[in-house]
């Protein structure tokens, strides 16, 4: 799923991605990212660290679902 398919505030891991913006944290691959939104091309997400790193919109993500989802399942 690309990063810009997902909703908001969601939990997500980086399969493939680019470089982000000039002078920015670069993406690492496998990485579990707490996703806020997009912002034109790159998006507002936290590390496991809790710093800020810009993903491309276009990267390739997978969503963990939420525990509290899963239980109204």
């Amino acid at each position: 799923m690309k990063l810009y398919e997902v909703p908001n505030n969601s939990k997500v891991v980086l399969k493939s991605t680019e470089s982000g913006p000039p002078a920015s944290i670069d993406p690492e691959v496998g990485e579990v990212y707490t996703f806020k939104h997009v912002d034109g091309m790159y998006s507002l997400c936290y590390n496991s660290q809790g710093q800020v790193v810009h993903l491309p919109a276009w990267s390739t993500v997978e969503v963990i679902p939420n525990e509290w989802t899963m239980h109204c399942v």
